[in-house]
């Protein structure tokens, strides 16, 4: 690193009360350029490098690696600020500071290699759909991802992957095939454009496609070991955590747009101020009291979580109830924003429909948001299942990582 680069990055807040204040202080900015970043279809460099500024994608390193070490409730409180000032932005925020927290599972010596700072961000899926096949020093990588958020301007890629020898399916004991997560430079990476979607139009998630690359075992990991830390981080649902910062983000933007509008709105048929209207009085009241709720069940749950296995608690430890509240209440929060904004899209009646409106922008992303596995039923079964000894349908979500 070059004594400029070292100067720059000394420079990036490292604390969670400088971070949040820095985020805080882009959103007018980000606000005004919200209609240029869903136009671009992926955040344009100059804001990258605003995110990169502010240490958003520092937020999940160690100090050990120079990085600000914020639990999952300050991780979450950013993204939440963060996707205030503009939902796809937040959503990239979100899924770039997996760097810091993907390096629980690499040797320290390997994430000094590829992280030389604290504010590189990565992109892509951790969900198997390439295959590794081994060999000598690491695994031959192919496959086809989409939904690939972030990985335009990713300083790595991640690509889950099932891992193979000499063509047949690695398995464990019970014959469930083996999972890895391989670390690929863009260079390495076909970029497939397909992103032309219904919301999140900024967060350039495009298809990408790795054809035979090698991987150094070093650059893989798996989400059951964790080589370089230990405690709350080191926990398979670390990266679930703090998602539900973006949806909250989004409907709080909407609730104070909605307060500002109808302070001053006036029926024109009626001459009756929308302020004194039953209606719009108890359409805000209703939305602002689950948003409350929600909220708070979502930073209580994760606090709660926190302490248990700050205390020491394996996660393994946990109960079952213990491990699935997190990600119910998370799941809660993306479906209960939605409700939010539609409910407050439906009160602006045809006001909402027009471009200019943000309410169109932010009703158009959460429903995209919440075609994220994070939001979907199986969320649902699965901690149901976690809870009566069954058979989750996507383990991941409480924490089993076979």
């Amino acid at each position: 690193m070059t004594t400029l680069e070292m100067r720059q990055e000394n420079s990036v807040p490292n604390t969670a009360e400088d971070i949040l204040a820095a985020v805080r202080a882009l959103t007018p900015e980000l606000r005004e350029r919200s209609v240029e970043i869903e136009q671009n279809r992926r955040l344009p460099a100059d804001v990258v490098q605003l995110l990169r500024g502010a240490g958003v994608f520092r937020m999940g390193f160690a100090r050990e690696f120079g990085g600000p070490d914020l639990t999952s409730a300050e991780q979450t409180a950013v993204l939440e600020a963060l996707a205030y000032a503009d939902t796809s932005v937040g959503w990239c925020g979100m899924i770039g500071m997996d760097s810091g927290l993907y390096c629980a599972y690499l040797r320290p010596s390997t994430v000094r290699e590829m992280f030389p700072t604290p504010d590189m961000s990565t992109g892509g899926l951790i969900n198997p759909n390439g295959r590794a096949e081994r060999v000598p020093g690491g695994y031959r990588l192919s496959g086809h991802w989409n939904l690939g958020s972030g990985v335009t301007h990713a300083d790595w890629i991640s690509a889950g992957a099932h891992t193979c020898t000499d063509g047949e399916l690695d398995r464990d004991a019970d014959g469930n095939p083996n999972w890895r997560v391989l670390l690929v430079p863009p260079g390495e990476v076909t970029l497939i454009d397909t992103w032309h979607a219904t919301g999140l139009a900024g967060s350039g998630s495009l298809d990408y496609a790795v054809e035979d690359v090698f991987v150094p075992e070093e650059h893989t990991f798996s989400f059951g070991t964790p080589l370089s830390r230990t405690g709350p981080l080191a926990a398979p649902d670390s990266l679930m955590r703090k998602m539900p910062g973006v949806p909250l983000g989004a409907a709080r933007a909407a609730l104070d747009h909605v307060r500002e509008v109808a302070r001053t709105k006036v029926n024109r048929l009626t001459g009756r101020r929308w302020a004194d209207d039953y209606r719009v009085q108890f359409t805000l009241g209703e939305c602002e009291m689950d948003f409350l709720t929600m909220r708070h069940a979502v930073y209580g749950s994760v606090e709660d979580k926190w302490r248990a296995l700050e205390s020491g608690t394996a996660y393994d430890e946990l109960t079952p109830d213990e491990r699935v509240a997190t990600v119910l209440l998370a799941q809660g929060a993306f479906r209960g924003a939605l409700s939010i904004v539609r409910r407050l899209y439906d009160l602006l009646a045809t006001a909402s429909i027009y471009k200019p409106s943000p309410m169109d922008r932010w009703l158009r992303d959460l429903t995209t948001m919440c075609q994220h596995v994070m939001a979907q039923d199986v969320i649902v079964q699965s901690a149901g299942a976690h809870l009566l000894g069954g058979r989750p349908d996507f383990p991941f979500a409480v924490g089993v990582t076979v």
